[in-house]
């Protein structure tokens, strides 16, 4: 199947196996402004976060189950993208998945959101967007053979990196003209990007034939399947619930402005979404397991230091650095997904996905109850920490298993 395609046209490629000519470029690119865009409003609640809670009134755990409805929302809905991927192809996947996001934020601006309960209704909206990437990683993902998957799936989920600019434009435009206004000014490049996207993307000719919904799910009974997705929960869960979560932080822990923690809060989001095809590409180079042991101990020293962090300078510091590692680990999870679940890409994606956006639910509402319950954001960053120590200890676990069972490509390393 795949690996016939890749025969087949070995020879339209004239014997190049470079990355760049091993695929189809717009697909790559399209995908990569879909996941852009889709990224930047999952998060908007959480730039706009200290500014919605003045209006409503709202206490440190209500922001903090806010800002992480979408990520929780956008989990579940990962597994439904993941299957209409697989049904119905992800392009067509994509476009109905945008179309949603677009009317849900046009509705919210037009009627404006006057409650809590009109939060949380909105992040489901939202959750819309943070599904996208059960359909732009496979959407990039099935253009590519397996020594390219790293730096195509890096690549593609580089699109995260739209958390930059929700943090970077949303509470200056938030301050300028309200923060409700700002729902109905991301519809513009939203629809922008749709209409790039439709232009552009082009289903990959060697999709899987679908199947029976229950063979949908047929990965969930192998081991293999959930450990990927906890080291997941880890990796993405950590980058998108400090992503969602920093704005607040910053303006309840040291009293910056908004658009002051906007800065600081897209300082971090960017390094963890500048290194992820670099944490792809290193992954394809020494394998996704060496990575990933760096990436959860780093990531576990950076975390313990953040809970005791006494300036804006050394957490700024700090969450650089676990962004730093926890990016790295995105893109290394995700370099091993297609080496033991090739012919499963598309579901995997989705569960992987749901897998980390639980993840980044816990973290975020976990900092929000830490501060109302203690006074103090320390013990949500802490526990996390431990999570990483327990993720490192189950990689060790599984490690010499995964090198000795999995059938990869020549050349491809775990």
């Amino acid at each position: 199947m795949a690996t016939a395609y890749w025969q087949d046209t070995q020879v339209e490629r004239e014997g190049s196996d470079s990355f760049w000519n091993s695929g189809h470029k717009p697909t790559l690119i399209a995908a990569f402004l879909y996941f852009d865009l889709a990224f930047m409003v999952w998060v908007l609640l959480g730039p706009l976060a200290p500014d919605i809670a003045l209006t409503l009134g709202l206490s440190p755990a209500q922001k903090g189950l806010m800002v992480a409805v979408p990520t929780l929302a956008g989990a579940v809905l990962r597994v439904v993208n993941g299957l209409a991927v697989d049904r119905i192809g992800p392009k067509r996947a994509g476009a109905i998945s945008q179309i949603i996001v677009i009317a849900g934020l046009f509705v919210a601006w037009l009627l404006g959101v006057n409650s809590f309960g009109g939060t949380l209704a909105l992040g489901v909206i939202l959750g819309f967007a943070g599904a996208s990437f059960a359909i732009a990683l496979p959407l990039a993902s099935r253009w590519y053979p397996p020594e390219h998957q790293g730096k195509a799936m890096g690549l593609a989920g580089m699109g995260n990196s739209g958390t930059v600019l929700a943090a970077l434009f949303a509470p200056a435009l938030a301050k300028l003209f309200g923060w409700n206004t700002v729902l109905g000014l991301a519809c513009i490049p939203l629809t922008l990007v749709f209409f790039a996207y439709m232009v552009m993307a082009k289903d990959a000719p060697n999709a899987p034939a679908p199947r029976s919904l229950t063979a949908y799910l047929s990965p969930l009974k192998q081991a293999d399947a959930w450990w990927l997705m906890g080291f997941y929960a880890v990796t993405f869960g950590g980058f998108v619930g400090l992503a969602a979560s920093l704005p607040v932080y910053f303006t309840d822990q040291f009293g910056l402005s908004t658009i002051a923690a906007g800065y600081c809060t897209a300082a971090c989001v960017f390094a963890g979404s500048l290194v992820r095809p670099m944490g792809g590409a290193l992954a394809d180079k020494v394998g996704g397991v060496k990575a990933l042991t760096a990436v959860f101990a780093v990531a576990a020293l950076a975390l313990v230091g953040v809970s005791a962090a006494g300036s804006v300078e050394a957490a700024l510091a700090l969450f650089v650095l676990a962004m730093l590692a926890l990016g790295t680990g995105n893109g290394a999870v995700f370099q091993l997904v297609p080496q033991r679940f090739a012919a499963e890409i598309g579901v995997m994606t989705g569960l992987v996905g749901m897998a980390g956006g639980v993840g980044g639910f816990y973290l975020a509402s976990s900092l929000g109850l830490a501060k109302q319950w203690t006074g103090s954001f320390a013990p949500g960053f802490l526990i996390f920490a431990a999570l990483s120590v327990l993720a490192l200890g189950g990689l060790t676990l599984v490690k010499a298993g995964w090198r000795r069972r999995w059938a990869t490509a020549d050349g491809v390393r775990i």
